[in-house]
């Protein structure tokens, strides 16, 4: 994918598409600490499930899901199996308890259940580090996207992408952002969806349902090409595919951002339904997603190239290139466009502002001005979401790998650390702050394991790989809290009445 000058009409398009945004943001401005990247208006349950699809809608599904199809096949699959896995697994243990601890952050939540300013500040750290991580990778999907708008080096287009991102937050205000996700979702997924049918009704295949009209460009590959693209473990033993999907589980289900969104449910019924029409309105992009990547090694094999072996740095651009090798209409190519830089901006400005409200609300007030008001946090807030911004930034500048594959070692983290705060804090009362601050610790240290210590210990690297270390780690963060809950002193008299009345008491409310 290259160009050498500007694209002007998919350019207009991405104008116009933000214009509707920003349009619809404006007036919204934060008015109190607690509305800065958590809390806020509840919506409704499709709403809810409209914009737990939206916050999901990032770069990594919009292209990194398809870069994925394109160059590994079926290997691709763990991605969907795990971040849909996720879901069931938020529906099943967590998404229905955690509105009753009354807490708008997963630091406020592991502060309170654990009764530890100790334990809260770990979890404030290791989410911001759970938004950096995923945020470069969003960034490397504006960076290509944006290369290609201007013609531009994808140096530049990095600058130039954070900046148009910091520019958007700021003009539509952050509730702006919220109140706009049902729209948010139906634009996305007509721009991922629509351009997607033209080319599955060109090529002359089932194009009404183009998530089951490509099936027959993978029967081509095989009988026509001899390519078989959807050949079980070709690129990955099973056994750190299986990794890979429970790590990208875990992960899901202890991302702090997607977690916010069940704080603002104001009954067990809607946090349980909102899941799962967010479930089901996540499946959409995840149906549609293979069908790039087949049609991206279907327009190689046409060109006498079935069996090339993609440079991964340029296979995460195969959604757009596969539109453009198709000869769709340029407006087409526009939506597409729009689309994927609308759905990485939204997921950069909702991580860059829950790690800003991590800083602001759980860390500064703790660890640098106890006296701080609501107008304190607030400005705090803006100013390290402009801090995390510039640090993403200058992470972004030398691309480290594909866009999902980055995202995954944030899940990772999340698996190994926050989701076993949260399930073993909701569900074994016994848990104590000796316990959680054990676990999270190692569990950083797992997440991290193989780069620190895959050179000295080769085992390392095949227990814990760096995307997929949450399979083995999370258990063993589990084991750890366990043992050095039951070894130290049991939580208050007051906190275990508190689960048991508020938590443990399964009956709707």
């Amino acid at each position: 994918m290259t160009s050498t000058s500007i694209q002007l009409v998919p350019l207009l398009m991405v104008v116009a598409l933000f214009t509707l945004f920003i349009v619809g943001g404006m007036g919204s401005k934060m008015r109190q600490t607690s509305d800065y990247g958590f809390s806020g208006n509840y919506s409704g349950r499709l709403g809810s499930g409209a914009a737990i699809a939206s916050n999901w809608m990032s770069a990594a599904s919009f292209l990194g899901l398809a870069g994925l199809f394109y160059l590994k096949g079926y290997y691709a699959m763990a991605f969907v199996i795990g971040w849909t896995g996720g879901y069931v697994l938020l529906l099943v243990l967590l998404a229905t308890q955690i509105r009753r601890f009354g807490k708008f952050t997963a630091p406020d939540f592991v502060g309170f259940r654990y009764e530890s300013e100790a334990a809260r500040t770990v979890a404030a750290l290791i989410s911001i580090g759970i938004s950096v991580i995923y945020c470069v990778a969003q960034f490397r999907g504006v960076a290509l996207l944006v290369s290609w708008l201007f013609g531009i080096g994808y140096q530049a287009a990095v600058v130039t992408g954070g900046a148009l991102v910091v520019t958007f937050v700021v003009i539509s205000g952050t509730l702006g952002v919220v109140r706009n996700q049902r729209l948010q979702y139906f634009v996305l997924i007509v721009a991922f969806v629509l351009p997607l049918m033209f080319l599955v009704r060109k090529l002359g295949y089932f194009w009404v349902l183009p998530q089951f009209g490509y099936g027959q460009a993978i029967i081509d590959l095989q009988n026509q090409f001899g390519f078989y693209w959807s050949e079980p473990f070709a690129t990955i033993s099973l056994f750190h595919w299986l990794a890979l999907c429970f790590t990208l589980m875990f992960g899901t289900a202890g991302l702090p951002h997607v977690l916010s969104r069940f704080y603002m449910a104001p009954s067990i019924r809607d946090a349980r339904w909102g899941v799962v029409w967010g479930l089901f309105f996540i499946s959409l992009i995840y149906w549609s997603a293979p069908a790039y990547g087949v049609l991206g090694r279907l327009y190689d094999a046409r060109a006498g190239f079935a069996f090339r072996t993609p440079d991964p740095m340029s296979a995460d651009a195969v959604t757009l290139t596969a539109a453009l090798q198709g000869g769709i209409p340029v407006w087409v190519v526009g939506l597409l466009v729009a689309g994927g830089l609308a759905a990485a901006f939204y997921a950069i400005s909702g991580l860059l502002q829950s790690g800003a409200a991590a800083f602001a609300y759980d860390l500064y007030p703790r660890l640098f001005r106890s006296t701080a008001a609501d107008c304190d946090k607030l400005a705090m807030a803006k100013g390290f979401f402009l801090v995390l911004a510039a640090l993403v930034i200058a992470l972004s500048l030398r691309p480290v790998g594909m866009i999902a594959e980055i995202a995954a070692v944030a899940f990772a983290l999340a698996g190994n650390t926050i989701f076993p705060a949260f399930l073993m804090g909701i569900w074994w009362s016994r848990t104590n702050a000796a316990g959680v601050l054990s676990g999270m610790l190692l569990g950083v240290l797992i997440s991290f394991s193989s780069p620190l210590l895959g050179g000295l210990f080769p085992v390392v690297n095949t227990l814990f790989p760096l995307t997929s270390s949450a399979f083995l780690g999370a258990p063993l963060v589990i084991v750890v809290m366990i043992v050095v809950s039951l070894a130290t002193r049991p939580p208050s008299s007051e906190l275990v009445g508190f689960l048991t009345r508020n938590v443990h008491d399964l009956g709707e409310r």
